[in-house]
């Protein structure tokens, strides 16, 4: 297919062509394969130098990832994480322009694991609500989310559609318990086979473990274990200007 560029125009060919593939790529259109710069060429009918300076340009927008060998990708936009805060998954996939949604593959009561039991301090680990949710950001799953949340606090949640969203903002309008602090620890961890085929994470990348316990005042309320994708997700660290560094 020929697309026709304006060479009549005061704007570099390079960067019409840029334009064009912009809107291609933010409407979905090169899922499954980017052009090569050949098919570019012949497709715009410009120089090869030209197609690979509207490339360039995308590249450095982060729209587009270069690889040697491996040709041109779309580039997967990464999560970032805080380190001041605990993140939010849904308002972290929104803010990127995605679709946020989730697969849940469990909502029930059920026996807390021992770990989670003494963090949320119940006196029957037989009677909490257990939801296992897959995240997706667009069409690709991204998460998988384990939490359970005593059953006294949370068993409102078992009547909610937790098909997208914050459980915590249903937390809140359901069970009227609303979420004021708590602590994550985040480690680096090879994928096991489940984890990799629910993912549908490639080869070579490993997950990041994030384990929670989120606490509404002084009451624990959720012990949470998510296995996110290492190529989606990163953590982001800020200083004040001014402050002592050391190197």
């Amino acid at each position: 297919m020929t697309v026709a560029v304006d060479r009549s125009s005061p704007l570099p060919l390079w960067a019409q062509i840029a334009d064009d593939l912009r809107s291609r790529l933010l409407s979905g259109e090169f899922e499954e394969h980017f052009p090569t710069d050949d098919e570019l060429t012949r497709s715009y009918e410009v120089s090869r130098h030209t197609a690979r300076e509207a490339v360039r340009k995308l590249s450095a927008e982060g729209l587009l990832r270069r690889q040697r060998g491996r040709g041109t990708r779309l580039a997967r936009p990464l999560l970032e994480q805080p380190l001041h805060s605990m993140y939010s998954l849904a308002s972290s996939i929104a803010a990127q322009g995605l679709e946020e949604r989730s697969e849940v593959l469990c909502a029930e009561i059920a026996t807390c694991p021992p770990e989670g039991a003494r963090l949320l301090c119940l006196e029957d680990p037989t009677r909490a609500v257990n939801i296992e949710r897959l995240r997706f950001a667009g069409d690709e799953p991204i998460a998988w989310d384990r939490s359970w949340l005593a059953a006294d606090l949370a068993e409102g949640l078992l009547d909610a559609d937790l098909t997208s969203g914050s459980v915590y903002d249903l937390l809140l309008e359901r069970c009227s318990t609303r979420v004021t602090g708590g602590w994550e620890r985040v480690s680096p961890v090879l994928a096991r086979p489940r984890e990799r085929r629910l993912l549908r994470l490639p080869e070579g990348v490993a997950l990041f473990s994030i384990e929670r316990l989120a606490m509404a005042g002084d009451t624990p309320v959720e012990w949470r274990r998510t296995l996110i994708r290492g190529d989606r997700y990163c953590l982001l660290a800020n200083w004040p200007a001014g402050g002592t560094t050391s190197v």
